[in-house]
């Protein structure tokens, strides 16, 4: 397979596929292969073959479907293509693993945690018998994810295996048949009919697991007892030893705990209140735990000293005023206390509480005020969370303290606009409680940070749990129950949005044109999403919602929107632009009230909506609710993630191409490029970003994307992926000499020394070469051949001649002040990248960064340094290597030996001007000519792109040795480069100094000129006078000697075939379609194939 598509050794292989690929009308028997990176598709029939490789992170569309044209296909859309495969066998596994790795792709945009997804999958070491292995191991992911989402678990819980059982559920005396699953730390069951019972045991509280006695009633019954006294009657178990064994096995490994944890404190709570301590607001800087807190069990875990609020701020600033006072909404709140306290005695109270279609009835009634924490909390898995990590909350805290970032900036602005009008957030307790939240839960989560609605939502949380109840509860809504809502680009909430609109095409078709056309949907979903209704509803309506969101998931929020707009259809239907849609549903919503509340009215924000006209008529939310269920009630989880999937395809390549826009649209206006080659360039160098990741790369700088960066920032590439990109696109190719020219081109391109450089960086340098007249592309040329692009370990020749260049500090464009600085010191280089990698954005710096850009002016040829004799002799190498494969190879190397003769000689008349004035700071060479201090070895090592070993261009990649000797009056000199070569003063053979690329180029050049025979790569010819003391013979280099770009242009002008070289234009766009051709062949890991690995 490798070998056929051109895949590296790293690509891994998960399955294979019959079927029939659709070219027009006719299909095309293959095989589809599926690696971990591409779909790819091969047939040969008749003679004719068609070979396709499609990346995942390219594909905007993908789904089953079935039409007269193509029956039982799967359709395959990217941005320029759409493919049609059917006749699988078993279309419905294909589909479904094409689904995961597509869904896996889309990880990896989001965030480059998903490539370390992928390096835990197994590696095959033969593909050909171990296939099955890494489909097997996103089989077992693919049920890991739905066992977590359908019980609430943590992230890390990995499902061990299930099997068919039935339960004894005593609150009907009924066998319910079902399946039984068992990881690490848990048991759960799940029935056949969806809301019959599901039932979730924590090994932590297992306190007996026993076999019972068979019969004919009850087969292989299993019975497990667990610390609240309850116990569950498993049977019909097929391999019920088996299931014993791993049960026993796994209770060994979880660590034991006393019983009579929260369980215990939160009946207590809830039965005497009146036994909490209540400290003063005042009081906050020593608040003691309540029995009733979940802190209080683990206070020999970890000492208490940061103040929390010990129980939900609603129980401190609410007036307790009894029941009886409250009248008829008094004793409905008793009914609903009484409703569930029954409830908990009949089924269960706690983790293990039997969760049926009763559970869900009064979960729809309403929660009581003194129970709606612990419900949010079990209902949600938090529960699970904190009591598995006892006094995590509190160390977070003590490390969170005092930190700062962005994140915490953001913080600081929003706490004051988190539920303003509550009493708990007017003062300083609620304040300070919602800031440590916040704050710990962005330093747990620093991928996340801090999204703006997270306060909100936040708030709401405080106010029915304490400090560490309402942070487990904010993990488990954004981690697992709205996961990637509170994100940079708030990814979830958009696919969320266009599940919406999807729903209503299908529930209201009537209305959804119009809202298209109204574009009210974006408008409205993002602030009913994000804040599960808290910020348009008053907030006793809207917890209720909360509390069937924490039950039922996403599924409850939608039907509810959906409702909204079904209520308000014929209004909206009339509206004629967003802003008259808006105010129907911002009048509606505020308008929704909850008449069983026994908790004082809060004004709400939105109430300024209804001035004006009439307000229109009370919503009952329970009626509403109500509706919602009615009409809406068919929606499913499993579709609910199946839509999810589709659109999240739809929502990341969308931010995508926003991303590709924005950062073209950052291009200067004259870079030459037109938009369609920038965006052309962009696929390539993310393509490059994204190859890095996909194939076991050690770039520790490149290998993590933060897609918190601005958009220019998020892709970088370091040396040597810009090196492979250079030498596919440059005009300037140079045979064996490419590499050493891309070494120095990224080094002068990357101002900050991070040793990565972003797309706009990559573009000027290309720009250089591919635009502008004969100056501007000399100037490029001219600049890669002085420092910083001429490394140090090339410059080394150079460093005896050191003391003879001044401080004087005239050069082209003074080198910024962190790059000065970075050049000296490699902690502070290496503190810079990681830095730019890892720490918070600061915008404000990317603002001055770019404003500082447009202000810097146009450089002329005067501001640039003058040139000495060893950097001259680096830029006629690369200058006759440049010729190697030119049509008129052999009149440009006549011409720049002319060249190359006349800049000698100028250069040796200056020298004799500059010798008759007295020793003193002199102006041909600048700050930026002189070689570095000498640094570390490994961070010059870094900079330097050392060729392979046994390459031919480790011999010709910049040394400069000793070739024969011309009879007339030209000298050959040597000039040893530094690039880790012998001595610059030993001659090497003729066999080693020959570059068989371009040795048959270098016959006789010009009787007029220069005379040279058998001029390898690695000679450079220096024209002088044959009695002239200042040139030395055997490799030292005139340190007396050098030249400016003018008189480099001036010399160039009087050859016109060197003028047409340079004024010649290149078409980009060829070279792109190469490289895209071939880019996915590069391999970090090996630049083979293995003979033997095939599909």
């Amino acid at each position: 397979m490798r070998k056929q598509f051109g895949m590296p050794e790293g690509e891994k292989l998960v399955n294979y596929y019959s079927c029939s690929y659709w070219k027009g009308r006719v299909p095309r028997q293959g095989w589809l292969y599926l690696t971990v990176n591409h779909l790819c598709f091969y047939s040969f029939l008749l003679g004719k073959e068609v070979n396709l490789v499609v990346q995942w992170v390219d594909i905007t569309r993908l789904e089953k479907n079935a039409t007269l044209l193509f029956p039982e296909s799967i359709h395959v859309e990217t941005r320029d293509q759409e493919l049609f495969f059917s006749m699988f066998l078993n279309i419905g596994e294909t589909f479904k693993l094409m689904e995961q790795l597509a869904n896996l792709a889309m990880r990896q945009l989001l965030d480059s945690e998903g490539f370390l997804e992928d390096k835990a999958l197994p590696r095959p070491i033969r593909p050909h018998r171990n296939i099955s292995a890494l489909k097997r191991d996103l089989d077992a992911r693919a049920k890991n994810e739905c066992y977590r989402a359908t019980f609430r678990l943590p992230r890390d819980e990995q499902l061990d295996g299930h099997t068919s059982c039935t339960l004894w559920t005593p609150f009907n005396k009924l066998h319910i048949p079902g399946q039984m699953f068992i990881s690490n730390n848990y048991i759960c069951f799940a029935s056949k009919e969806e809301d019959a019972c599901h039932l979730i045991i924590p090994l932590r509280e297992v306190t007996i697991v026993e076999k019972a006695d068979s019969s004919s009633v009850l087969p292989s019954p299993l019975s497990i007892s667990t610390k609240s006294k309850m116990t569950f009657l498993f049977a019909n178990l097929k391999d019920r030893d088996f299931l014993v064994q791993r049960i026993s096995d796994f209770l060994q490994k979880t660590p034991s705990k006393q019983p009579g944890g929260i369980v215990g404190s939160r009946k207590a709570s809830v039965v005497d209140p009146s036994t909490e301590s209540s400290p003063a607001p005042e009081e906050v800087s020593e608040q003691p735990t309540s029995p009733a807190s979940p802190l209080n069990s683990h206070q020999s875990f970890c000492v208490q000293e940061v103040p929390t609020a010990s129980q939900g701020l609603l129980k401190l600033f609410q007036k307790n005023s009894p029941m009886e006072d409250l009248g008829a909404k008094g004793a409905k709140e008793k009914m609903k206390e009484e409703s569930w306290h029954i409830h908990f005695f009949e089924y269960g109270r706690g983790v293990c509480m039997y969760r049926t279609a009763k559970t869900r009835a009064l979960v729809l009634k309403g929660i009581p005020e003194s129970l709606r924490g612990e419900l949010w909390l079990l209902f949600s898995g938090a529960w699970n969370e904190m009591e598995t990590h006892p006094g995590y909350y509190t160390e977070l805290v003590e490390k969170s303290t005092g930190k700062y970032s962005l994140a915490t900036e953001e913080i600081e602005r929003d706490l004051h606009r988190s539920m303003p009008e509550h009493p708990a957030f007017q003062n300083e307790l609620g304040i300070a409680a919602l800031r440590r939240v916040l704050t710990a839960y962005a330093f747990r989560n620093p991928t996340i940070g801090y999204c703006q609605a997270m306060n909100i939502v936040t708030s709401v949380l405080l106010l029915y749990g304490s400090e560490e109840e309402a942070f487990w509860l904010l993990v488990a809504l954004c981690e697992r129950m709205l996961p990637d809502y509170y994100n940079t680009r708030v990814v979830g909430a958009l696919v969320d949005q266009g599940i919406f609109e999807e729903l209503t095409r299908d529930f209201l078709p009537q209305l959804s044109a119009k809202m298209q056309d109204l574009g009210v949907i974006s408008s409205i979903s993002l602030s009913w999403f994000l804040t599960l209704f808290l910020s348009v509803m008053p907030f006793e309506s809207a917890v209720v919602i909360v509390d069937c969101f924490f039950y039922e998931g996403i599924k409850v929020i939608l039907q509810v929107a959906l409702a909204v707009l079904d209520a308000n259809m014929e209004q909206l239907l009339g509206c004629s632009d967003e802003g008259e849609a808006m105010t129907v549903l911002g009048r509606y919503l505020d308008n929704v009230v909850n008449k069983q509340s026994v908790s004082p009215p809060i004004p709400h924000l939105h109430a300024l909506l209804t001035s004006g006209d009439d307000p229109p008529a009370e919503v009952d939310i329970f009626e509403l609710l109500k509706v919602s269920y009615e009409k809406f009630s068919s929606l499913r989880a499993e579709d609910i993630e199946q839509m999810r999937f589709k659109q999240r395809l739809k929502v990341i390549q969308s931010l995508e191409d926003t991303a590709k826009r924005s950062v073209v649209r950052a291009i200067p206006v004259d870079i030459g490029f037109s938009i369609e080659e920038l965006e052309d360039l962009y696929m390539v160098f993310k393509a490059k970003h994204l190859a890095s990741q996909y194939w076991g790369c050690s770039r520790m700088a490149a290998s993590r994307r933060d897609p918190s960066l601005p958009y220019l920032e998020q892709y970088r590439i370091d040396a040597s992926q810009f090196q492979e990109l250079f030498a596919s696109l440059t005009p300037w190719a140079c045979g064996s000499h490419t590499p050493v020219l891309a070494g120095r081109m990224f080094r002068l391109l990357d101002k900050n020394k991070d040793l990565l450089i972003n797309f706009k960086e990559f573009v000027m340098g290309m720009s250089g070469m591919y635009h502008g007249d004969l100056t501007e592309k000399l100037k490029v040329l001219y600049k890669l051949h002085l420092p910083p692009a001429l490394s140090p370990e090339e410059a080394e020749s150079a460093l005896e001649a050191a003391h003879y260049f001044t401080e004087d500090s005239s050069s082209e464009e003074a080198l910024p002040q962190e790059e000065q600085e970075g050049s000296g010191s490699e902690d502070v280089q290496e503190k810079r990248g990681e830095e730019k990698g890892t720490s918070s954005p600061d915008y404000r710096h990317y603002l001055r960064m770019w404003a500082k850009e447009k202000e810097v002016q146009k450089e002329t040829i005067k501001d640039l340094p003058k040139m000495n004799q060893e950097q001259f002799i680096e830029l006629c190498k690369t200058l006759y290597n440049m010729f190697s494969e030119d049509p008129m190879e052999q009149d440009l190397y006549h011409a720049i030996a002319t060249v190359a003769s006349l800049l000698l000689r100028i250069g040796e008349v200056g020298k004799k001007f500059s010798a008759r004035t007295v020793r003193k700071p002199r102006d041909c060479a600048t700050e930026e000519d002189e070689p570095p201090a000498p640094e570390p070895r490994q961070d010059t090592a870094r900079e330097r792109q050392p060729p392979a070993a046994g390459d031919p261009q480790a011999k010709g990649g910049g040394d400069m040795h000793l070739g024969k000797v011309p009879q007339e009056s030209q000298v050959v000199v040597e000039a040893g480069s530094g690039e880790g070569q012998g001595s610059p003063s030993q001659p090497l053979s003729d066999d080693e100094t020959k570059d068989d690329m371009s040795m048959s180029s270098y016959s006789v050049v010009s009787t007029g000129s220069l005379q040279c025979e058998d001029l390898a790569d690695d000679t450079v010819l220096v024209g002088g006078e044959a009695c002239s003391p200042t040139v030395r013979i055997g490799g030292t280099v005139d340190t007396d000697w050098c030249i400016s770009f003018e008189q480099i242009l001036a010399s160039i002008l009087t050859e016109s075939v060197l003028v047409n070289f340079f004024e010649k234009r290149e078409d980009i766009g060829l070279k792109i379609k190469d490289q895209k051709k071939v880019e996915r062949q590069f391999s970090t890991a090996s630049d083979h194939e293995q003979p033997g690995v095939s599909g």
